[in-house]
């Protein structure tokens, strides 16, 4: 599966257009991680914690839509757009959200 941000690939050219296809993923941050976070933010520096959920629910959320596309029959997703939410009355609910176009490119 080929997955692009662009709306077309390469020395690929697009057959059919299979639809709109979306994956998404919504995941929470545990109090272990919001506390890390909180040290980091008061000493300063990068919170690993955070970023590695944020690295997972983006690859999630990816991998959701890879899967959906293939199910539509598409061998590719372009136009690939990846958004990020803060959800939940902490704030501690994250939503990650991939979209694209799902193609059959030849």
């Amino acid at each position: 599966m080929i997955i692009s941000t662009t709306p077309s690939l390469e020395g690929k050219k697009i057959t059919e257009y299979k639809g709109i296809v979306f994956g998404e993923v919504i995941s929470g941050v545990d109090f272990i991680k919001d506390f890390a976070a909180g040290l980091t933010n008061f000493f300063g520096g990068r919170s690993g914690s955070y970023e590695g959920e944020l690295i997972e629910a983006r690859e999630n959320a990816i991998e959701e839509m890879k899967k959906r596309a293939s199910s539509m029959g598409a061998n590719a997703v372009v136009g690939v757009d990846i958004d990020y939410e803060v959800l939940g009355q902490a704030n501690n609910m994250l939503m990650v959200t991939a979209s694209g176009t799902a193609v059959v490119v030849g």
